[in-house]
């Protein structure tokens, strides 16, 4: 039986509870997920890429275990399906929060399949309590010194502050 490689990708400047609410269900559909951690310096990230690479592996390293796939984080910043037949992957998971999600990522998948048709994509809805939860809202929040503790872990809490209160100063 085939390997069933699935790629996550996002900029996870910080990673959330809703980028970890889907990996804790995508950890059920494949067998290898690999969490992409993309370069992209037109955000502006709050985090260097090294330092948000080691978030998502401390965040994620619970999430193995028997029953569930193997997790890779790894950075990227080419284009998103050379990066996916780079890793193996035969399926891109995503995560929508609302229709305007949907209405980006359609066109994304129309794009993706044009380049690549062997890699599906699979569309995972975020719980209901983590819908409102984007990392730029996360990060104005902690930039405002507003309470991020329901958006995050205690530890990327505690980077966010920090690095907020350095950018204060």
């Amino acid at each position: 039986m085939k390997t069933r490689v699935g790629l996550y990708p996002g900029t996870f400047d910080p990673i959330t509870n809703g980028h970890l609410d889907i990996i804790q269900r995508a950890v059920k559909l494949v067998d290898h997920l690999v969490l992409g951690v993309a370069i992209n310096a037109a955000k502006g990230p709050l985090f260097t890429l090294e330092e948000r690479v080691e978030m998502v592996k401390q965040e994620t390293a619970p999430l193995t275990g028997p029953g569930k796939a193997t997790i890779e984080v790894r950075s990227f910043d080419t284009l998103l399906m050379h990066f996916a037949e780079d890793v193996g992957a035969n399926v891109i998971i995503r995560g929508l929060r609302a229709v305007s999600d949907f209405e980006y990522e359609f066109q994304m998948v129309g794009m993706n399949m044009r380049l690549n048709p062997n890699i599906e994509t699979v569309f995972l809805m975020a719980e209901p309590t983590h819908q409102a939860i984007a990392s730029r809202l996360v990060k104005e929040i902690a930039m405002l010194g507003g309470d991020i503790s329901s958006f995050t872990s205690p530890y990327i809490a505690d980077r966010l502050r920090e690095r907020a209160a350095a950018r204060r100063k």
